[in-house]
């Protein structure tokens, strides 16, 4: 019977926080070879040292982003983050959209003239007035929650 390797709690809490770096094997720093505290699977981690390294020890930022496993763009991307939101700002965003793509608040401005002229358009309607005006396609139940969106801002949907 092969043996099941036990979770690692570290590594299963870095996924939640979607911090576990892809190529902790490319990180070459000193520290990371030499030092328990520092793990190059903590993304978050990692991007701060390289940052500080370059910053604080002088270390050049080719150099810097090489010893991390990183490029230059991705340095000089932590390091921005870092200037404008602190170490929070180092945790990678949540995949996917950032906010509407097709109902757009111009779009749901349109919706809500459509519904001022004609109180009883059902969302189908709404809908294809959406598609004679933009010209493309949306879901009749996407113009609900956007129009519900609008009218509860709050609600959390």
């Amino acid at each position: 019977m092969a043996k099941q390797a036990r979770p690692d709690p570290k590594a299963e809490a870095l996924v939640a926080r979607r911090s576990l770096n892809p190529h902790p094997d490319a990180v070459a720093d000193e520290l990371f070879a030499a030092e328990e505290f520092f793990d190059a699977r903590d993304l978050v981690q990692v991007k701060y040292e390289m940052v500080r390294r370059a910053r604080v020890d002088r270390l050049p930022v080719a150099r810097a982003a090489r010893a991390f496993g990183m490029s230059r763009p991705s340095f000089y991307e932590a390091a921005s983050s870092l200037d404008e939101g602190g170490l929070p700002a180092l945790v990678p965003a949540k995949p996917g959209p950032k906010g509407p793509h097709k109902l757009t608040e111009g779009v749901v401005d349109h919706l809500e003239a459509v519904l001022a002229a004609d109180p009883s358009a059902s969302s189908a309607e709404l809908a294809h007035a959406v598609a004679e005006r933009f010209g493309y396609d949306v879901h009749p139940r996407s113009v609900e929650r956007a129009l519900a969106r609008r009218r509860h801002p709050k609600s959390g949907r």
